[in-house]
C-alpha cells in the first residue's frame, strides 16, 4: 500500500487546491458507453479529492462542477449533470456536515435549476458554521464573466462618486471577485492530459502551480491527489524574485 500520505511535509501545504475535472467523456468512450455514464462515474474521484484535501488538512478546495460554456453542450448532457448535481448535494450533504466541512459556491447560480439551486443553498446554509475546512463549488462560473461582473460593479461605483480611480488597487479589485473570501489558489490541477485553463479563476491563479495530468477524472484517486502536493512541495515559489531572495 502507498504511504505518499505519509511523505507529505504539513508545514508546506497549499492553503487553496483548484481542479479542473476533465475527462468523464473520453472515459465512458474508452469502455464503449455514452458521456453520461462517464459522468456518473466521476463521483467517486471527487469523493476521492475532497477526503484527500481533508485528511492532510488542506483548508480550501475549489472543484469546477459547471462552466458557463457547458451549457452549450448537448440538452441531455447538460440535464444529466443537473440531475447528478442534484442526487450528490442530497446524498452527500450528511457526510459534508459529518466532516465539518463548509460549503460554498462561485458562480451565477441564478440559472441552475430551482431544485438544484434550492438545495445547494440549503447545504450552504446548514454547514456554515463547520469550521473543518471549505469546499468551494464552481457552477455556472467562468472567469471572464466573473472579471466583466467586477469591472462593472467598480465602473458605476466611480459614476457613482462611491470609489475614485486612484483608489483602484489588486484588493479592490478582489473585493468584487466571487473569490473576495478566499485565499489564492496555490495548486491548480486539471486532469485528462488537455493542457489549458479553460476560463478558470484567471485572476486567482496568477501564481498557482499548474499541473496537468494524463489521468481521466473518474480514475482520479487519493494518491494522485497526494503526488500532486508532493510535486507542488518540490517546487520553489518565487513570485517573482530570485531564488536567494526567496531563501
Amino acid at each position: 500500500m502507498s504511504d505518499l500520505k505519509g511523505k507529505i511535509d504539513k508545514a508546506n501545504l497549499p492553503q487553496h487546491v483548484a481542479i479542473i475535472m476533465d475527462g468523464n467523456g473520453r472515459w465512458a468512450k474508452t469502455r464503449g458507453e455514452q458521456r453520461t455514464f462517464g459522468h456518473r462515474n466521476a463521483i467517486e474521484a471527487v469523493r476521492n479529492a475532497i477526503n484527500a484535501c481533508n485528511e492532510i488538512e488542506i483548508p480550501y478546495l475549489t472543484l469546477y462542477t459547471f462552466s458557463t460554456e457547458n451549457w452549450k453542450r448537448p440538452t441531455d448532457e447538460v440535464d444529466t449533470l443537473m440531475s447528478l448535481l442534484s442526487e450528490s448535494l442530497l446524498n452527500e450533504a450528511e457526510e459534508i456536515y459529518t466532516k465539518g466541512l463548509r460549503l460554498h459556491f462561485i458562480g451565477d447560480i441564478a440559472k441552475l435549476p430551482d431544485l438544484v439551486r434550492e438545495q445547494l443553498l440549503n447545504l450552504v446554509d446548514l454547514t456554515k458554521d463547520n469550521k473543518g475546512g471549505n469546499l468551494i463549488l464552481a457552477l455556472n462560473y467562468g472567469a471572464q464573466h466573473e472579471i466583466l461582473k467586477a469591472v462593472k460593479e467598480i465602473a458605476s461605483d466611480v459614476k457613482d462618486g462611491k470609489v475614485a480611480i486612484n483608489d483602484i488597487d489588486d484588493k479592490l479589485f478582489e473585493n468584487h471577485l466571487y473569490t473576495k473570501d478566499f485565499p489564492p489558489v496555490d495548486l491548480m490541477i486539471r486532469t485528462s492530459g488537455e493542457i489549458r485553463i479553460s476560463n478558470f479563476m484567471l485572476w486567482q491563479i496568477a501564481y498557482a502551480e499548474l499541473q496537468f495530468l494524463d489521468v481521466l477524472w473518474p480514475d482520479f484517486s487519493k494518491d494522485i491527489f497526494f503526488q500532486c502536493i508532493l510535486d507542488y512541495q518540490n517546487k520553489e515559489r518565487r513570485y517573482g524574485m530570485t531564488s536567494e531572495q526567496v531563501k
